[in-house]
């Protein structure tokens, strides 16, 4: 058995979003220096950090050179191999949000879908060449002109900023990673009304041999898959506690749970309040949703509260980690071919 590799961006947006979700979910980094190109988590013994360049990072998995690493969706579907044993481990971390789009020239007016490309494509080919398009994901990109009956296409990669392509004539149109658009724009270009290729934001993947066949791998995913789902569930919620006045527990619990969708993630907690002398106050506490706050302050009040206080919480841990659960589904393939 050996230690579970974690395959990290090394710089960028992807490594700026990477650390903070770390640090929120208790799984802070500890590197020696930003040259470093490993690190380690101290609250999780077992795992080595390895600082990659992200678009190494599937391959390096892929290859079993890592176990696990955070990508983004696109750059993953692009690297995998086809037939490879990397996995999805976590689908949607929450940051790293963006589009691949294909983007033509403001000039042609005429072409506004993916069925009008399809016909430029055709006139290109009658014209005696074909439609190049400058990008830097062409497996994916190819793949969607396929799907869309865009045919007689010539893929240029393009390592620097693809904008410029069209205008300085080494290809027609581009396919490119966009969050907002704006750069598309100021640079004369439009994206088709269907041209949105993949939607994409950072995922974790793993080497499903590697932890379908190495428990103490697959505990170190969990720990991780665990800790990440708890933390990004508890920022939707707060628990609220305030006192309020009853004849017992069960009646104060009675009065809380008038309005149902204010008692909290699994009811309330109740306890009574001990001040050396006979009391009827009970302390109520309540997880629940933020978008829920103020409902909630305003029942308690309602119902003679006193010493309302509301808290964010870390993690909020329910039955099971559906990531993990997923992720065992998967990887049940692996374990078989590995026996």
């Amino acid at each position: 058995m050996s230690n579970l590799r974690f395959a990290l961006p090394s710089s960028g947006a992807l490594f700026e979003g990477t650390s903070k979700l770390l640090d929120e979910c208790g799984l802070s980094v500890r590197r020696a220096n930003s040259r470093r190109y490993t690190a380690d988590i101290p609250s999780l013994p077992g795992v080595d950090v390895l600082f990659q360049r992200q678009s190494d990072i599937t391959i390096e998995i892929d290859g079993g050179s890592a176990d696990i690493g955070v990508v983004g969706l696109d750059r993953y579907y692009e690297s995998r191999l086809e037939r490879g044993d990397t996995v999805l481990l976590h689908d949607g971390l929450g940051f790293g949000r963006s589009k691949l789009v294909i983007a033509v020239p403001d000039a042609w007016l005429d072409v506004t879908s993916m069925a009008d490309l399809a016909d430029i494509a055709l006139e290109f080919r009658a014209k005696g060449r074909d439609l190049r398009i400058a990008c830097k994901y062409e497996r994916l990109v190819k793949r969607f002109l396929n799907e869309n009956g865009v045919n007689y296409v010539s893929m240029i990669h393009v390592s620097g900023g693809l904008e410029a392509a069209p205008v300085m004539g080494y290809a027609d149109i581009i396919a490119d990673i966009t969050a907002t658009g704006t750069t598309l724009r100021e640079n004369g270009l439009r994206i088709l009304v269907d041209g949105t290729v993949i939607e994409s934001q950072s995922v974790i993947v793993g080497n499903g041999r590697a932890l379908a066949n190495d428990p103490e791998k697959l505990a170190h995913a969990r720990q991780i898959l665990e800790k990440i789902e708890a933390s990004q569930r508890a920022q939707k919620y707060q628990r609220v506690t305030g006192d309020i006045q009853g004849e017992s527990e069960d009646e104060v619990a009675r009065q809380v749970m008038r309005r149902r969708e204010l008692g909290g993630l699994d009811g309330p907690t109740i306890s009574a309040v001990h001040t050396g002398k006979q009391s009827n106050w009970f302390t109520v506490q309540v997880l629940v949703r933020k978008t829920d706050l103020s409902s909630v302050v305003s029942h308690f009040r309602e119902l003679g509260g006193i010493g309302i206080a509301a808290n964010d919480v870390q993690y909020v841990y329910r039955e099971g980690c559906e990531a993990y659960d997923r992720l065992v589904e998967n990887l049940k393939p692996f374990k078989e071919s590995g026996e």
